[in-house]
């Protein structure tokens, strides 16, 4: 004689197996749409953030190039520093950035600073990787050269010059970092390296004094190597030493902040969809190898 309790928990094991028959695979679809939204971003709240367009805010020169006589930004987009629309995606293997030298400092206080996303180490034997560098080889004290914000294999970024190699900063990858390095010159050639709210400040054994070479975002010296893997943006160069506070103004702007102290601004490259040069100094990047990405968002937060 079969129990009545027996005969309910047949029943309702039966039940829950024709629901889960039922109901099972409806489970399993919504489950791997929610996994496809996750990897397509959609779950970051700047994939629907207003993204600046290409050249939105721009630096102006009434009297041409290098000229500091009522220089101005204009751009809507100047004031909100809304993100990017696009990012310049580096391949890690044949892909940079050549931009023109004229107008970077070769003696003397300068600063460089970009928002990158570094995904790992690229292909080759080199153990660094260039973001921005100018100049070419050559040892000090006659050269102090090669110079610029690199990155080492095992994430540390920093300031790398001939003989005055010098990463201090360790950044994660997969993720958007603010680097740079702002030098002060002068007798106690102060360097301090940025990434993000992190600064570390040093003295440089030798004074800067660069020959000029090449000048390239995402490898050294032409196509030679030291390539860069990852997504690069909003380059910006400067004849000056930028302060502490001024830096940590520029990093809270966001990936999108428009430059500080444009009367010093040699060089802007925000790479937003082009490789121009919105300084007002007309320094026009030639790309090689590049490709402009919009869904770039992941690993981004805002400061």
């Amino acid at each position: 004689m079969v129990d009545g309790l027996d005969i309910g928990k047949s029943r309702r094991s039966q039940g829950a197996m024709e629901y889960l028959m039922t109901y099972g695979w409806a489970i399993l679809i919504i489950a791997i749409v929610m996994v496809a939204i996750f990897q397509l971003h959609l779950f970051n709240p700047y994939t629907f953030s207003p993204k600046a367009s290409t050249g939105s805010c721009q630096v102006i020169r009434p009297n041409g190039p290098r000229s500091n006589v009522f220089v101005s930004e204009i751009g809507e987009d100047c004031q909100t520093n809304e993100i990017p629309q696009y990012v310049a995606q580096f391949n890690g293997q044949n892909s940079y950035v050549a931009v023109p030298t004229t107008g970077l400092p070769l003696t003397g206080a300068r600063s460089a600073f970009a928002w990158i996303y570094y995904t790992g180490p690229s292909s080759g034997t080199t153990t660094y990787y260039s973001i921005f560098s100018y100049g070419s080889n050559g040892p000090p004290p006659a050269v102090l050269s090669d110079l610029g914000v690199m990155l080492t294999s095992d994430a540390n970024a920093g300031f790398g010059g001939w003989g005055d190699d010098f990463y201090s900063m360790p950044i994660t990858p997969n993720t958007w970092t603010f680097v740079g390095y702002s030098y002060a010159g002068g007798a106690s050639n102060t360097i301090t390296i940025y990434a993000n709210a992190q600064s570390l400040t040093t003295s440089l054994s030798t004074s800067l004094s660069t020959v000029l070479g090449t000048a390239d975002i995402g490898q050294r010296g032409g196509p030679s190597g030291n390539w860069f893997l990852g997504s690069i943006t909003n380059v910006q160069v400067y004849n000056t030493s930028l302060t502490q506070p001024q830096v940590t103004a520029l990093y809270q702007e966001g990936i999108g902040g428009a430059p500080l102290d444009i009367s010093n601004l040699v060089g802007w490259w925000p790479l937003n969809g082009n490789t121009n040069d919105y300084s007002g100094n007309n320094d026009n990047g030639n790309p090689v190898g590049v490709t402009f990405i919009s869904n770039w968002e992941n690993g981004y937060t805002a400061p």
